[in-house]
Order: structure tokens, then C-alpha cells, then sequence
């Protein structure tokens, strides 16, 4: 999940602390202070053998984005960062206790998001603590991928290297996608646009190479498990609208999270014959907090896939096309993408 960078972060509303920027301008600043050219690392003969090897592959990518995706040529993804550390950012969610609706944080360029990020879980962790003590439930996640939409020249960091050569490939075109069309405050839009372009750059990707259509088991086991989530988050917003003592309503909170739990177990045992990846986030504590992020990355992809084959394929006219979707107001952008996603001209 990308996190917008400092300059949209200096945006924020007058609600934000000092600490905040300053904490913002340090990761920032040691970020890009860590960045070094791909191709001096190439270059040197004593850099790691497998270093050199991922972003060779990282780098080929980076030019089909250009070269064949329309995507932005720029310095973006040239160069690498170690920040020595499992994630690029922790990124803070929060909702009331008896809600669904994300506590939004908004910005000047950017727009509302349903989460504010840090550089150290440390700082994420005592701003969960924070709004935890006004009632509120939070979930703290780490991301692996940063962007700064284009504002500075973003790195590959090592915290992106934990995926395989697929992974990483799609990441890159999913970020430059950021950069070649953003809509303010419309995340469900800005993700599924991505999230499309990062898919079908990826088919393209392996087909230039000869290889053959990836497995779609984990694209699938993905689809699935985000249903279970999506289900259980709309029967709790269904169940917060009910009038109901706050006891009673905990309870049945509680019931739902142990379904979603049973739901899991039984789809990971039977139609994933036991192989499931979700265990640990299965296994770890639920909350409304923690079902936020789903739906956010892919609720419009079938759209997207709509406009990119009414275009005939073309990415030119495609990008072209949905920038027209983007100029519409927020309603009549998602009216339009709905039409798109059940078939209707």
C-alpha cells in the first residue's frame, strides 16, 4: 500500500502536530539519502551476486513500463535504497468501536485517507495507543512499497525484494500507475486503476518474455479471501445500524469475527486443500480496524479490465479514457465505473 509523500504530507490540516512533519521530513530525507543508481550497482563487481541479479530483472521491468505500458519515464525505480529495516512504512487504521467507517485523515493534495502512515512502527504503534484510548478500535500494518506519487524519484527498496521477480515486476507498474493518473481523495478509484494496470502489465510482461500466463491459484485465493472479509465487514455494518445495548452488540460482533475465523478454516481446508496464507492474520486480533483495507485495491479492476478491451488493448487510448472517467465528480465517476463493471454501455 503506497504512502503519499512529504510535500502532500505538509498539506495536512492544522489538526496534524509539528512531531508529525518532523517525524515525515526524517523518514523522507533518510529515504532518499539512502538511494544509489541501479547502474553503479551493476557496475561494480563487488556488489552481491544476488542483489545485482533481482534488480537486473527490476530493471528490465522498469523499461517495459515505459517502453510498452505508456507509463511515466522518469528516474523513478533507477535506483535502490537498503533502509535496513522489514518495512517501508506502518500505516495507522482506526474506526469507532461499533462502525465500519474509517476515521479519515486528509490532505491538501492527496484528499481523505483512511489511514496515516509512519517511517518506524514505534511512532505507529503509540499513535494506535492514541486513538485507542478515545474507544476507538486500530490496526496497525506494515507496507512494503512507498510512493511519493511522482514528487521525488522513488527507490527500490530492499523491503520490495522480499517478492518474487512477478511481484516485484507488478509493483513497479502498479506504482507508476500512481504516477500517470491520481484522482483526489478517491482511493477505491486511484487502487483499482493501478491494481488493473499491474495485472494486465504483468500478463504483457511474461508474454515479451516467453513465458507462459502465471498461476492465477494465489490471485484467486486472494479474490476469495477478500469476499470472506468484505462479507463479515458488511453483515457488522449492518449489525451496527440495528438499535442495540452496547453489550449485546459486543457479543455479536464477536460472533461475526469467529465466523469470518470458521469461514477461513474451512475454505483453507477444503478447497485450498490446507494450503492458506492468511493464517497469521486470521489467527492474530480482529477489529473493525483491520478489515479497512480490503476492497480499497480492486473493487473497480473489472471496469478498468471494461475500458482497457473497448479500447481496444491500446494503452494510449486507454489512459486517455479513464482520464475522462477521472474529471467526473465523485458520483458520477463511480455511477460510470459501476455501469462498466456489470456490462451496461
Amino acid at each position: 500500500m503506497p504512502v503519499v509523500g512529504i510535500l502532500a504530507a505538509l498539506s495536512l490540516s492544522a489538526c496534524s502536530t509539528i512531531g508529525y512533519y518532523g517525524h515525515l521530513a526524517r523518514g523522507e530525507y533518510g529515504m532518499l539519502a539512502a538511494r544509489q543508481p541501479i547502474a553503479r550497482i551493476l557496475a561494480d563487481p563487488t556488489s552481491d551476486a544476488a542483489l545485482k541479479a533481482r534488480l537486473e530483472v527490476a530493471q528490465r521491468a522498469r523499461a517495459f513500463a515505459s517502453d510498452k505500458l505508456g507509463l511515466p519515464r522518469n528516474a523513478s525505480y533507477t535506483q535502490y535504497a537498503d533502509l535496513k529495516r522489514q518495512y517501508a512504512t506502518w500505516n495507522v487504521f482506526a474506526a469507532p468501536e461499533f462502525s465500519v467507517q474509517a476515521v479519515e485523515h486528509c490532505y491538501l493534495i492527496v484528499g481523505c485517507l483512511a489511514y496515516r502512515g509512519y517511517f518506524d512502527r514505534e511512532h505507529a504503534e503509540a499513535e494506535a495507543a492514541r486513538m485507542q484510548a478515545k474507544g476507538l478500535d486500530t490496526w496497525v500494518g506494515g507496507s512494503a512499497a512507498y510512493s511519493t506519487l511522482g514528487w521525488f524519484a522513488d527507490p527500490i527498496l530492499n523491503t520490495m525484494l522480499r517478492w518474487d521477480d512477478d511481484e516485484l515486476s507488478a509493483t513497479i507498474f502498479h506504482e507508476l500507475a500512481h504516477q500517470r493518473l491520481f484522482v483526489k481523495g478517491d482511493t477505491e478509484f486511484n487502487e483499482s486503476f493501478a491494481t488493473f494496470v499491474q495485472y494486465e502489465g504483468l500478463r504483457e510482461w511474461r508474454a515479451a518474455r516467453g513465458l507462459p500466463p502465471e498461476d492465477n491459484a494465489r490471485r484467486s485465493h486472494e479474490d476469495e479471501f477478500e469476499g470472506l472479509v468484505l462479507a463479515t465487514r458488511e453483515r457488522l455494518r449492518l449489525l451496527y445500524a440495528t438499535a442495540m445495548a452496547p453489550d449485546a452488540m459486543r457479543e455479536r460482533k464477536r460472533e461475526e469475527i469467529e465466523s469470518l475465523r470458521a469461514e477461513y478454516l474451512r475454505l483453507r481446508d477444503t478447497q485450498w486443500g490446507g494450503k492458506g496464507g492468511y493464517d497469521e492474520w486470521i489467527n492474530s486480533g480482529i477489529n473493525n480496524a483491520k478489515l479497512l483495507p480490503f476492497g480499497l485495491y480492486r473493487r473497480w479492476v473489472p471496469a478498468f479490465s471494461a475500458v482497457f478491451a473497448q479500447q481496444g488493448a491500446d494503452w494510449g487510448a486507454f489512459y486517455a479514457a479513464v482520464a475522462k472517467i477521472a474529471r467526473l465528480d465523485a458520483a458520477a465517476r463511480a455511477k460510470t465505473l459501476s455501469g462498466l463493471q456489470d456490462g451496461q454501455p
